[in-house]
C-alpha cells in the first residue's frame, strides 16, 4: 500500500498532515499547485486539500480523506488491510 498526500502552499491544515506522514516510509508527495502534482490529483478526483488517499500496489485506491487530515489510528487501520 502507498499514501499519497495532496497538499499546497497556503493550506492552513497541510503542515498537519506533513508531519502526520512523517510516520509513514511509503509516501508520495504532491504539490497540486505544479503541473504534475495537479495531475495526479485530478486523477484522484482530489478537490481540496489535504487530501490523503491510499493506493493498493497496483493503484487503485483503497480509502481517502478529501480536504482533512485523517485521524492516526484510521490511517494505520487502513494500511493494515
Amino acid at each position: 500500500m502507498k499514501i499519497k498526500l495532496f497538499w499546497k502552499e497556503n493550506c492552513s491544515r497541510c503542515p498537519t498532515a506533513k508531519a502526520m506522514m512523517a510516520n509513514f516510509n511509503n509516501v508520495e508527495h504532491h504539490n497540486i499547485e505544479e503541473v504534475d502534482g495537479l495531475a495526479e490529483a485530478s486523477f484522484y478526483g482530489v478537490m481540496s486539500t489535504p487530501s490523503v488517499v491510499v493506493v493498493d500496489d497496483v493503484g487503485k485506491e483503497v480509502s481517502a480523506w478529501y480536504g482533512e487530515v485523517p485521524p492516526l489510528e484510521d490511517l494505520r487501520k487502513c494500511l493494515r488491510q
